[in-house]
C-alpha cells in the first residue's frame, strides 16, 4: 500500500511522532510503499489523520 506523509508532525503527541518515525516518514510529503500487514495497517489507522494511504 502507498502511503504518503501530508500533515506536519508540530504538535503531534510522542507515541503518534514515534509511530509516524518507525513507519520510516521522516518529513511532511514522504511516501513510502509499505507492506500490507496487520501490524503496518494498525501503525497506520493510529495516525490515520495524517496520511493519505493509496491501494
Amino acid at each position: 500500500m502507498k502511503v504518503t506523509l501530508v500533515r506536519s508532525l508540530i504538535g503531534v503527541k510522542e507515541d503518534q511522532k514515534a509511530t509516524v518515525r518507525a513507519l520510516g516518514f521522516k518529513k511532511t510529503g514522504d511516501t513510502r510503499d509499505l507492506k500490507d500487514t496487520p501490524d503496518v495497517r494498525g501503525m497506520v489507522n493510529k495516525v490515520s489523520y495524517l496520511f493519505k494511504v493509496e491501494g
